[in-house]
């Protein structure tokens, strides 16, 4: 069978007891990094007597056939370098051949840097969508917050601590600053902290350059008691005034908590 492994994302005493005792009788490791593994097993004292195969995003499309027959006869444990494998990290392609080759696949759960970031954030979780990495790109940041903008859900992204300020200032643009947020870093481990408040507020924190892994949680749309497209023709009545079209879509947005870039777009399609 195919056994994916939850690893700790940052406090080995969340190493959990069938983690260990998989790490201590594997015969077959499948490791994001194989030098992480033989750290992490040298830090909980564990003696590996497993044979080691790399699977990471470089070679995991030519790794794939050799495992999958090796686990339709022996079992195959697969760990990433913190969290469970697949989520943000290699192993799904794996996962999902395995699956069309009627190989059993079961789990050993454990640390989660999304599910952890959502409890703490002190936003809803009754519903929620985790997006991934953010791209580096500013542009391509907007469109995808653009692309969420309506969504009622809760919204979990990783982010590197060099970008998460650019990051927040996008998201004030496209998503508006009163937002609720959180950022949380170094999760589980000795410097932990979860920022809260609105994405301005977030955003001026970031200015301070925080390190660690990011984890941003933000908001879902409330439902909306506008309409952008009678804001957008309210925001072009007060340009003929005299306002400038951005700064009357800034002061609707702020006054509906809206988005003032959806506000803006809107206005220039009537325009056009």
């Amino acid at each position: 069978m195919l056994i994916l492994a939850a690893t700790p994302i940052g406090n080995l005493s969340d190493a959990s007891p069938r983690l260990r005792d998989a790490l201590t009788k594997a015969e077959h490791v499948a490791a994001e990094d194989t030098r992480t593994l033989k750290q992490l097993c040298g830090a909980l004292e564990i003696k590996l007597h497993a044979k080691l195969y790399s699977l990471h995003e470089h070679n995991e499309s030519d790794r794939i056939q050799q495992l999958v027959d090796l686990a339709l006869t022996s079992d195959v444990l697969v760990v990433s370098d913190a969290g469970m494998p697949t989520i943000s990290d290699p192993g799904f392609l794996l996962v999902r051949e395995a699956a069309k080759q009627a190989v059993e696949i079961i789990s050993i759960p454990g640390p989660s840097a999304v599910i952890t970031a959502l409890a703490v954030s002190g936003l809803p979780t009754d519903r929620f969508c985790f997006e991934g990495f953010l791209p580096r790109k500013s542009g391509e940041r907007k469109a995808v917050f653009s692309a969420l903008l309506n969504e009622q859900r809760t919204m979990i992204f990783f982010e590197a601590p060099h970008r998460i300020l650019d990051s927040l200032v996008d998201a004030v643009e496209v998503l508006g600053p009163e937002r609720r947020a959180s950022v949380s870093r170094e999760l589980t481990k000795k410097f932990e902290h979860t920022e809260r408040g609105t994405l301005s507020d977030l955003a001026e924190w970031a200015k301070t350059e925080p390190k660690g892994e990011m984890v941003l949680v933000i908001a879902g749309a409330q439902p909306q008691a506008f309409d952008i497209d009678e804001l957008a023709a309210k925001a072009s009545e007060m340009a003929k005034s005299g306002v400038r079209l951005k700064e009357a879509c800034s002061d609707l947005a702020k006054e509906f908590g809206a988005s003032s870039s959806a506000i803006y777009s809107a206005a220039l399609k009537l325009k056009a």
